[in-house]
């Protein structure tokens, strides 16, 4: 099953991505951990989109999604930047620079693809790897 639909580019545009979202997989009987960690990427997408490229020509950005056998996977298509999106390692006293970083510790496989001035950084959150990064908080 596969699907998509526009958001602003705006900073709103994180909520209401993975609001929708989270709603569809949740109607396909998607397990919970599993959408927690689809909203959580999905929600890095669209933010560095918003806060790193330009808008698509409609002025918004696209979201698109499928779900595979064991697979759930995620895109967030823009109008593109002046840098490729990579992931950093951002200091502790840093306000930013951990969208991507965070994609890679949740997502089993994420990357890239651009078609002319048009960017799509695509992400993959398998079931079975969805809880294993998780830790446990000690009291």
């Amino acid at each position: 099953m596969l699907g998509g639909f526009g958001v602003p580019h705006s900073p709103v545009s994180a909520g209401l991505a993975r609001q929708r979202v989270c709603t569809l997989l949740a109607a396909q009987e998607i397990e919970p951990d599993v959408v927690d960690d689809v909203a959580l990427v999905l929600s890095e997408l669209v933010g560095n989109a918003v806060r790193y490229a330009n808008g698509l020509p409609s002025g918004g950005l696209h979201v698109d999604w499928e779900i595979r056998p064991g697979v759930v996977e995620v895109a967030v298509t823009d109008g593109g930047s002046d840098s490729e999106p990579r992931a950093r390692a951002a200091g502790p006293e840093s306000a930013g620079g951990r969208g991507l970083a965070i994609v890679d510790v949740v997502a089993s496989h994420w990357g890239v693809r651009h078609q002319g001035s048009v960017t799509t950084v695509w992400a993959s959150i398998d079931n079975k790897t969805a809880a294993s990064y998780r830790l446990t908080s000690v009291s």
